[in-house]
């Protein structure tokens, strides 16, 4: 008796994951507390984050949350983090949180008119070379408007939406009836690799698009959580951020857009797989058959989710709201003016995001283990040491380096932050202002003052000290954000977008596993960082 429910217990613990998978995960649970004891916290701190990294890297083979949520517990009661640090990392970042509930829900009820746009993209235009700059550069114009995540969402939508009317056809299978798209038992032989073929094709244009959020993302205030936090400490508006940050962000993204026409036209890196010409017929075929479905109705629901799109690009450029408060407003419209009234159809709306909402909180855990354990402070004494140039290059590759296995949310806080407090020592050592080096950096970064202004109103002796002073710390707030942003595209954990489709409905149907997201993303990750870090040593 004892023997069978050891073995129930064993088949429940993790569900379906492999074997080796659960072993895994009970070795680092035990492994933990011994290294707390014996080589320290900081030892135990790193190694932790290699495991977490792990349960990122197999998430095809099971979420992340499980597996990931007992290595963070464990780190709370080993005292490597402690739990009101896990819920102030969760409350500033708050803002990513409603984004997550409202905004993705929100791009849910606008699905139809994305599809409706993308399937034309992919039906009227046969060029791979031109469809995949469509979506990258799609991805990136979105980007700067809305968020990355937001952006990544409409995609896997389109996606999965194509892959779904093909995968039901190639099975003989209705659109009304149940169908497991992770399953090619029904698909019938002649359309095996058609169906390849088309998961390749639908890889790529992921993948295009996932890199595209990241070009876009960098370049403006509302592009990524931390450019926000990053654009408040410098009390930047909309387009001065844009200003400071384009000698970086726009050659980067040309050398991306350049990259992206190169790996599709050299067939590299997993890139170059062209849409079947019998799934873009029977792609084609329907679409049309959903546009004669669509009658007067259909077409006025596209009329208002396009109207809604437009209001949501305006209200997010203008910051007239919090972006998650922005997402309710889209949920709010949708469902008002398109006739949405029922529980049940507001419920699926918010499956997609919700468990990686979960998954995001315990990352704040770690997060928090990396703050309490200071695991990052070597690397922020070597840099804040160097001077000029060099430490402007500096900036950028450790936020780049540390960026592409943390979050890039948390490691761009840390260095802002750190950032700030050493020009401030710097302005208290500066003779005769008349004030605190606090006081004075909360008016040189006050939004509603203009800086020339406020140096103005100092003794004349140490303007240009000062001047310089600032200068030069604008130009490390966006090694900082270029840092964060761009080599962060390397891995899914620097970037929550890539994570957020590694961890989609979509990933396991198209067979997009953590080791070929890598792959994929290696020739941005070399073209767009060493351009980045070109542009930032030279331009800035």
């Amino acid at each position: 008796m004892a023997e069978s429910m050891t073995q129930a217990f064993g088949k429940n613990f993790l569900g379906n994951a492999p074997k080796w998978y659960k072993m895994a995960i009970l070795a680092f649970l035990v492994l933990n507390p011994i290294l707390v004891f014996t080589v320290g916290p900081f030892i135990a701190g790193w190694v932790l984050i290699g495991e977490f990294i792990f349960t990122l890297a197999m998430a095809l083979k099971c979420y992340p949350l499980p597996a990931g949520g007992l290595l963070a517990m464990e780190a709370v009661f080993l005292g490597l983090t402690h739990p009101h640090t896990v819920f102030e990392e969760a409350a500033n970042n708050f803002e990513v949180i409603l984004l997550l509930i409202f905004m993705v829900a929100g791009i849910y009820f606008m699905k139809d008119f994305l599809q409706f746009t993308f399937t034309r993209i992919l039906t009227k235009v046969r060029s791979k070379i031109v469809i995949s700059l469509l979506f990258c550069f799609a991805g990136a114009f979105l980007s700067a408007f809305l968020d990355a995540l937001t952006v990544t969402a409409v995609i896997i939508a389109v996606a999965y939406g194509f892959y779904n009317v093909y995968h039901r056809f190639a099975s003989g299978k209705t659109m009304q009836c149940d169908h497991d798209l992770c399953s090619d038992t029904t698909v019938k032989d002649t359309q095996r690799d058609e169906l390849q073929q088309f998961r390749a094709f639908l890889r790529n244009l992921m993948m295009h698009g996932a890199v595209g959020t990241a070009l876009g993302g960098v370049c403006t205030i509302v592009g990524e959580p931390q450019n926000l936090l990053i654009g408040s400490e410098m009390g930047w508006h909309f387009v001065p951020f844009f200003l400071q940050v384009a000698p970086v962000s726009m050659p980067v993204l040309a050398i991306g857009l350049l990259t992206c026409m190169t790996v599709e036209k050299l067939h590299i890196f997993g890139y170059g797989a062209q849409m079947p010409g019998n799934i873009r017929s029977h792609l084609l075929e329907t679409a049309i058959q959903m546009e004669e479905k669509r009658g007067t109705r259909g077409k006025v629901k596209l009329i208002v989710q396009a109207l809604v799109g437009i209001w949501l690009i305006l209200a997010l450029a203008f910051h007239l709201a919090a972006v998650g408060i922005i997402g309710l407003s889209v949920i709010v419209l949708l469902t008002a003016f398109n006739g949405f009234i029922d529980e049940h159809q507001l419920g699926p709306a918010f499956e997609e995001a919700l468990p990686f909402t979960a998954l995001l909180v315990v990352f704040f855990a770690i997060v928090g283990v990396i703050h309490d354990q200071h695991l990052f402070a070597p690397v922020m004494d070597v840099v804040l040491s160097m001077h000029g140039h060099a430490q402007l290059a500096a900036y950028y590759v450790a936020n780049g380096v540390l960026s592409m296995i943390s979050d890039n949310v948390f490691v761009a806080t840390v260095y802002i932050s750190e950032t700030k407090m050493h020009f401030i020592k710097l302005l208290d050592a500066v003779p005769g202002i008349g004030m605190t080096g606090n006081a004075l950096m909360d008016k040189l970064t006050d939004p509603l003052l203009h800086r020339a202004d406020v140096i103005a109103t100092l003794p004349q002796g140490v303007q240009t000290q000062v001047t310089n002073m600032m200068s030069h710390f604008d130009k490390l707030a966006v090694a900082i954000n270029t840092g964060t942003n761009i080599p962060s595209v390397a891995t899914p954990n620097g970037q929550a977008a890539f994570l957020f489709l590694l961890t989609s409905a979509l990933a396991p149907v198209i067979r997009l596993s953590y080791g070929r997201m890598v792959v994929l993303a290696l020739p941005y990750t070399i073209t767009m960082s060493l351009t980045g870090l070109a542009a930032t040593y030279y331009f800035m």
